[in-house]
């Protein structure tokens, strides 16, 4: 007897034992698989695990966290007081504060009906979210709702954008001299310039205009909007382009969105250019018979009929210097004048490329 109770005892353990490096081999294959697993993105990303530890919703709901904005979270994103300050047919921009880390942020809300699938633009929101300049407002965070409302974090400028600092809104005098036009050009050439070589592969922007250029603490220039037509689906595309026609920047060959290049970049940054040096708006409000409803027409006209003190703002030629001081400012501001007009060429193969107008620009500096 005893030794049958034995044997049965020596089973048993031996089939615990068994039942035991079983499991511990489960569980090994788990870790291995799990260590293994590639995110879906490639950056700082809310994964269910963190979500649930910090009582966020989890299911439909994806908040992914882009460099500076670590603190985001869904529930303040979605608790923040906002004020609208922007509307168009495919979103609207509010100034929002979180209350948690007190930060005020831009928040863009996308219409469900206006964008194309998660599924279809996770790998451009992840590619726009890495991008960093110090001329290009940054991504900060992306956030797709249960809904199909998908919100675009970015941080938030208060001294507002270049078309307020241009009209002498917020310009306080300095808009109009020529060294602060000469380095806001710069800075916008150069955000550029990013955008069209210095990535795998050329982000277009699409829209740009003088309102899609805010200031920084500083008074540099930053380029927001930037691919925002990739995440809109064809038909919200197309009224962004439309708007832009209407607004002067479209270039002239270009007919649908999809097609818009570094060309048609060029076409829209040589309007802003010429904004800067003329004060003007693209697109004349109140045009009488005998004046131009385009700017750059206008600017051609005003060469042709020699009226050159039309190209450029009173107020550009009243910093005080020496007489070949002021020669050679008269000078820059002329091959600036020539440079804006190239880039506003109607043959595209006309148009300098970013390269060419950043060098352009860094000579009138020397």
């Amino acid at each position: 007897m005893k030794h049958t109770h034995l044997v049965e005892l020596l089973l048993a353990s031996s089939f615990s034992a068994a039942v035991l490096l079983i499991l511990l081999v489960v569980a090994l294959l788990v870790c291995i698989r799990r260590r293994g697993r590639k995110p879906q993105y490639d950056v700082e990303v809310t994964d269910q695990e963190n979500k649930k530890q910090s009582g966020e919703t989890t299911g439909a709901e994806d908040l992914v966290r882009f460099q500076g904005g670590q603190e985001l979270t869904v529930t303040d994103i979605l608790d923040a007081p906002g004020e609208v300050i922007g509307k168009s047919n495919y979103g609207t921009l509010y100034k929002a504060l979180l209350q948690r880390s007190n930060c005020v942020r831009l928040l863009r809300f996308l219409r469900p009906v206006c964008t194309a699938k998660v599924k279809d633009f996770g790998g451009v929101v992840q590619f726009l979210g890495c991008i960093r300049h110090p001329n290009l407002v940054p991504l900060l965070g992306f956030y797709a709702g249960p809904r199909g409302e998908k919100l675009l974090v970015h941080p938030f400028f208060r001294r507002g954008n270049l078309a307020h600092f241009i009209r002498g809104q917020r310009g306080n005098g300095e808009s109009h001299k020529w060294t602060t036009i000469h380095r806001l050009s710069i800075g916008i050439a150069r955000g550029f310039d990013y955008l069209h070589t210095g990535l795998q592969k050329p982000v277009i922007h699409g829209n740009l205009k003088s309102k899609n250029i805010v200031l920084d603490r500083s008074g540099s220039p930053c380029i927001s909007d930037f691919g925002l037509h990739l995440l809109l689906n064809p038909t919200a595309a197309q009224e962004m382009l439309e708007t832009s026609a209407a607004e002067g920047y479209k270039a002239p060959e270009l007919v649908k969105m999809k097609d818009a290049s570094e060309e048609t970049d060029i076409y829209s940054l040589g309007i802003v250019l010429l904004e800067l040096l003329s004060g003007k708006e693209p697109v004349n409000p109140n045009p009488t018979p005998d004046d131009e409803f385009y700017l750059p027409t206008s600017m051609r006209n005003a060469v042709l009929d020699r009226r050159i003190a039309d190209i450029y703002h009173p107020d550009i030629l009243l910093d005080s210097g020496s007489e070949s001081e002021n020669s050679v400012r008269e000078e820059c501001i002329f091959k600036f004048f020539q440079l804006a007009m190239s880039c506003c060429s109607p043959s595209p193969s006309l148009r300098p490329n970013i390269k060419q107008v950043v060098c352009k620009l860094d000579e009138m500096g020397r």
